[in-house]
């Protein structure tokens, strides 16, 4: 595969925050799947983390989100907090983290 950009979730694909309403700092990480990205990041492709982290309260969650990502071993290049909300996300290149 050509080094691509690759754009990941982060709450519910690389880590579990079940808490309703969602409690960031409880997070717990899927380091399986931490560990599918990280190898991603490791054959050159670039890792943008991309979040919906506020995007409906307008909380910057920005400073917690990249401690979690650097406690974790998170590789990546870039941290975004401005996905926005949505319920279905419907796009021609998405693939679940079931299939990298």
């Amino acid at each position: 595969m050509k080094n691509k950009v690759i754009y990941v979730d982060i709450d519910e694909t690389i880590c579990e925050t079940p808490d309703k309403p969602r409690v960031y700092s409880n997070a717990k990480p899927i380091k399986e799947n931490i560990e599918k990205i990280n190898k991603l990041y490791d054959e050159g492709h670039t890792i943008v983390y991309w979040t919906a982290r506020g995007s409906r309260t307008n909380i910057n969650w920005y400073n917690l989100t990249k401690k979690q990502l650097d406690d974790w071993g998170a590789k990546h290049h870039e941290l975004r907090v401005d996905k926005p909300y949505y319920d279905i996300f419907i796009d021609d290149k998405n693939l679940r983290i079931e299939e990298v």
